[in-house]
């Protein structure tokens, strides 16, 4: 490495620059827990000195068009004009697969000049108080501690690139990513809040659902797998409570039994198998689009491979059965929750990669084939809303339902599969009929529990097996479908 302007220093390998980022990640973050605790303990201020370091690394990288750029099909990894990029970065020792990922084919395939220095964005104080038990009995208040220290501006954690709103014309630098580090800071403190774990666990492929009994069915399948011959190693629950491969299955159960789950909005469930790259997580989002969105919002901070949403909707046809399925190829959104930023009118494409693997899980879970999966799988329009007694509109609602040919109504589907398509996270849905109400098959107590008990764990098992198939196409996967004419090098 040699220094170059501001202290920025020039890397000439992707390995280079993480290990830079790591270590000025760590300085920094290290610096500031100290001057915290000691003022916590004797009242000390940090100086103006000390204050300066309390920033993120910064990443740079600067293309200077050499003739043509690089021919390539990737829809990551690659830079569309000349200019300087940046992103400051948080954690980069936990993303270091993902920065690698990004790095290594920039710097074999353009001719690029790598920098890592120190940038001018405060790291906020609560980012580095783990537990909160620090504070604790000291008597000093968050707000005492805002002034003294840098705090939370929420002016700075934006998804301004991802909606579109960064001028590319008129700025100097660049994004290098999709989010930077106050943002992706903010969205992992969500995580632990919202799903009761360490959002480290989280795995890079993603089933979203809308009913607990998913979850019975999923830890279910991590015990199996667990005292199998699988590629899986352990299993954490809510609340960081870990299963690991080799424990007697009488010993997993009295440790799932004391696990309080209903402690945490949307409860994450991970498999964990012995690389990242390996892993699922379940997340319980509950019901309802404002969950679908709160949750993805934050997830895509850590550049998932790939969610899909896995549940129970409503059968609009006559010729569905309850238990079948409902492949969506396409959403009509009247949830609402999105219009300021990806109006209903823009088209959501259906990823040929997932929309295949889903098709082929389903056929190999259920073993059936050709006319027969036919009559069980159904593809079609689903129709998301905000309003669960939607039917009470019913009358005034039929003309667009009618125009739209939807086969199934949910509350959650259009929102996930939207985000996905604004955050650049591939999506799909499958979902499952539980009731058909415009035809008088409704959640009678009876029908509903033999349903679940019958139709859950096969629906999971093909959210599975897709996740499955997919993690050998990825780089058809990350498809340029969902990358917009002005995109940061970095998926």
């Amino acid at each position: 490495m040699t220094l170059s302007s501001e202290d920025f220093v020039v890397a000439t390998t992707a390995e280079e620059a993480v290990d830079r980022l790591a270590a000025l990640h760590q300085q920094a973050t290290a610096a500031l827990s100290r001057a915290l605790k000691r003022y916590v303990k004797e009242g000390i201020k940090p100086d103006a000195e000390q204050l300066r370091q309390f920033h993120y690394p910064e990443l740079r990288l600067t293309y200077r068009c050499q003739g043509e750029a690089p021919a390539t099909v990737r829809a990551y990894a690659k830079v569309q004009v000349p200019g300087t990029y940046s992103i400051t970065v948080t954690h980069p020792e936990a993303f270091r697969s993902y920065l690698l990922e990004q790095l290594q084919p920039l710097m074999h395939d353009f001719t690029v000049c790598v920098e890592v220095g120190t940038s001018q964005q405060n790291i906020p104080y609560p980012y580095v108080v783990e537990h909160g038990d620090e504070l604790a009995g000291s008597g000093v208040t968050a707000a005492e501690l805002a002034r003294v220290f840098p705090s939370t501006d929420l002016s700075a954690a934006t998804d301004g690139t991802a909606d579109g709103l960064y001028d590319w014309e008129g700025a100097e630098q660049l994004p290098l990513a999709l989010f930077d580090a106050a943002r992706v800071d903010f969205s992992l403190r969500r995580l632990v809040h919202y799903t009761g774990s360490d959002w480290r666990h989280v795995q890079p492929w993603i089933l979203l659902t809308n009913y607990h009994r998913y979850v019975d069915q999923f830890i279910r399948h991590g015990l199996d797998v667990l005292q199998a011959d699988s590629r899986f190693m352990r299993m954490v629950l809510p609340g960081n409570v870990v299963i690991e491969r080799g424990m007697a299955e009488g010993e997993m159960q009295a440790i799932i039994e004391t696990v309080v789950w209903h402690r945490y909005q949307m409860p994450a469930y991970h498999l964990q198998g012995a690389s990242p790259g390996d892993g699922i997580t379940l997340v319980n989002i509950g019901v309802g689009p404002s969950n679908a969105k709160n949750i993805t919002d934050h997830l895509a901070v850590l550049r998932p491979h790939c969610w899909l949403m896995i549940g129970h909707c409503g059968g609009l046809r006559q010729s569905q059965t309850i238990g079948d399925y409902v492949l969506a190829h396409a959403y009509m959104r009247r949830d609402g929750i999105l219009d300021r930023v990806l109006p209903p009118n823009i088209p959501l494409p259906a990823l040929a990669e997932v929309q295949m693997a889903l098709q082929a899980a389903a056929a190999q879970v259920t073993g059936e084939h050709g006319d027969a999966l036919k009559r069980r799988l159904r593809t079609g329009t689903v129709l998301t809303y905000d309003d669960r007694n939607w039917e009470l509109r019913w009358a005034q609602e039929r003309p667009l339902i009618n125009l739209s040919r939807a086969v199934a109504v949910d509350m959650e589907s259009g929102t996930i599969a939207a985000q996905g398509y604004r955050l650049r996270v591939p999506y799909g849905t499958l979902l499952c009929v539980s009731d058909k109400p415009l035809h008088s098959e409704i959640k009678l107590p009876g029908a509903a529990g033999a349903f679940y008990e019958r139709a859950v764990t096969q629906h999971l098992h093909i959210g599975i097996t897709a996740l499955d198939l997919l993690r050998g196409q990825l780089n058809s996967l990350h498809s340029r479908k969902l990358r917009s004419f002005d995109e940061p090098p970095f998926r």
